[in-house]
């Protein structure tokens, strides 16, 4: 069996409020993360939230890098979905814990789309649905 990504769930505890709390550091962080990690960085969305809090979504070639904070706890939650046999998610999990200076951590890996072999990409297929049809009825696509 092969994956095609490996999603890994993290927490961090204890993290340093005065990180958590900045957009501009999450940012810089989450990037950098990302790029540790050998992936290609697409786009950067970050939201700040009133009084304090930090959601924030890298997005690159390869899947995705995701954090939601809250720094009056000290809790970041992050989620790391790579695909491809370049990139490592845990550069990016070991960095991050740094940084954040996480004084605990608890994660979990998740290998994704497990395949027996890699299928051959049909371009014609794309955007055609078909409909599985019950016994005795045919098969409609669109």
């Amino acid at each position: 069996m092969r994956t095609l990504g490996r999603h890994i769930l993290i927490e961090f505890y204890n993290c340093s409020e005065e990180v958590l709390a900045s957009p501009e550091l999450i940012e810089k962080h989450m990037n950098k993360a990302a790029k540790l990690a050998n992936a290609t960085i697409v786009n950067s969305v970050f939201h700040h939230f009133n009084p304090y809090g930090v959601s924030d979504a890298v997005i690159i070639s390869e899947s995705h890098l995701a954090i939601h904070t809250w720094p009056e706890y000290g809790y970041a939650a992050v989620d790391v979905f790579t695909c491809g046999d370049t990139i490592n998610p845990w550069t990016a999990f070991d960095f991050l814990e740094d940084v954040f200076k996480a004084d605990r951590s608890e994660s979990i890996e998740i290998p994704r789309g497990m395949v027996e072999k890699i299928r051959k990409f049909h371009p014609e297929q794309l955007g055609k649905i078909t409909f599985k049809p019950e016994e005795n009825q045919e098969s409609v696509s669109y």
